[in-house]
């Protein structure tokens, strides 16, 4: 042996969209550090308005956006779909919706997960991850 370590892989980006700083509080402390893990470790840049969330995705690096469906005044529903139209290769987008009625809605927005409000920890870490691997993999769900 050589002594000689490989580098830690970079860090996955994850924005975390709501108005409400209780919201994005809990889904970060829901996802944790790492959501799989095999993944690598994730930093999140939490953002409250829709113009923060299109220039920061617009900017690129950004791994996963998670988006508060029930954000006001503009929800991550109405946000998703604008993503999907305008930014070349998009990240995987996974939604917090209200509650799992309104799923159908997700759809229309063409997000590539929802979630279900009250915040289950490992159904957000577990589809989140689902959406990471998939990144990672170059696997494009737009």
């Amino acid at each position: 042996m050589s002594g000689v370590t490989s580098p830690e892989p970079r860090a996955l980006r994850v924005l975390v969209y709501s108005d409400d700083r209780n919201t994005r509080r809990s889904i970060v402390m829901a996802l944790g550090r790492r959501p799989a893990p095999e993944l690598p470790a994730i930093e999140i840049t939490e953002v409250a308005t829709e113009a923060y969330v299109v220039r920061t995705l617009d900017a690129g690096g950004i791994d996963l956006a998670i988006l508060d469906g029930e954000a006001v005044p503009v929800g991550g529903m109405g946000i998703c779909r604008q993503i999907k139209d305008e930014i070349f290769h998009a990240p995987p987008v996974l939604v917090i919706i209200g509650r799992a009625a309104d799923a159908w809605l997700a759809t229309w927005s063409r997000a590539d997960a929802v979630v279900p409000q009250p915040l289950d920890p490992r159904v957000l870490a577990e589809r989140a991850a689902g959406l990471l691997r998939r990144r990672l993999a170059g696997i494009d769900t737009a």
